[in-house]
């Protein structure tokens, strides 16, 4: 099955999980989120995946501690949405996508396990 891993090119973390991908010889595509948005129906889908807007935005960033304190707490879905489209290095990175099973972040031991390596 195909593998999408979605990220920032210049993210450290992305960089590991491309190495390791590369390294373990398993095909992947690699989406710039920021160059190519991910659409709002994504998004939402993604966080319901791996368990809610809260497992899918990085809070610990940079990004998220310059946010506005009315910003920090979206209600909503559309709200969501619009947050992260508008400020798509809150998505924790990278987001590997296969088929229907989505996850978030980089391990070394989470990547040996989802890809039998």
């Amino acid at each position: 099955m195909a593998i999408t891993l979605y990220g920032l090119p210049n993210c450290d973390t992305c960089k590991k999980a491309r190495n390791w991908l590369a390294r373990f010889d398993v095909p992947y595509d690699f989406v710039d989120y920021r160059a190519n948005p991910v659409p709002a129906e994504t998004l939402k889908a993604w966080a319901a995946k791996v368990g809610g807007w809260e497992k899918l935005v990085n809070k610990a960033s940079t990004t998220w501690r310059t946010l506005l304190p009315q910003r920090k707490d979206p209600r909503s879905d559309p709200e969501w949405t619009l947050l992260l489209k508008e400020y798509p290095a809150l998505i924790k990175r990278p987001v590997v996508v296969e088929g229907d099973d989505v996850s978030v972040g980089f391990s070394d031991n989470a990547f040996k396990k989802r890809f039998g390596k």
